[in-house]
């Protein structure tokens, strides 16, 4: 038969929602003061390792609000409990992990090659 939970999670895909947003807010504020350092380091000096260790708090609080959000959107449309676990944690941390891989890569890239102007994508073409 059909699922229909009694208490469908409206607070927890707003708390979810929150969380990502603030700790995105986070993140955006420390990749721009990352940028400013980098900008006035010289090339090949920057230890992009240091820069990674101050990412980690708001990339977790933004990887545990999306799959709060990921989890109770898929609860509140009619998936139980344990299959939205099922669904929604393994394509949030996947894709989160991913995301993480491609931030620390650039910011090696950028530490190699000198400079946030290796970044510059429009001076390519």
């Amino acid at each position: 038969m059909y699922y229909f939970p009694e208490q469908p999670p409206y607070f927890l895909i707003a708390v979810g929602f929150f969380m990502a947003l603030t700790s995105g807010a986070a993140l955006s504020g420390t990749l721009t003061v990352i940028a400013k350092k980098l900008k006035s380091q010289e090339p090949g000096n920057s230890g992009a390792r240091v820069f990674i260790k101050q990412l980690v708090v708001p990339f977790i609080g933004i990887t545990t609000g999306v799959v709060l959000f990921v989890v109770s959107g898929l609860e509140i449309f009619g998936f139980p409990p344990i299959l939205a676990y099922g669904i929604g944690l393994p394509i949030s941390l996947l894709t989160s992990l991913l995301m993480w891989l491609q931030l620390g890569s650039m910011l090696a890239f950028v530490e190699r090659e000198g400079g946030m102007k290796s970044l510059d994508l429009d001076s390519m073409s």
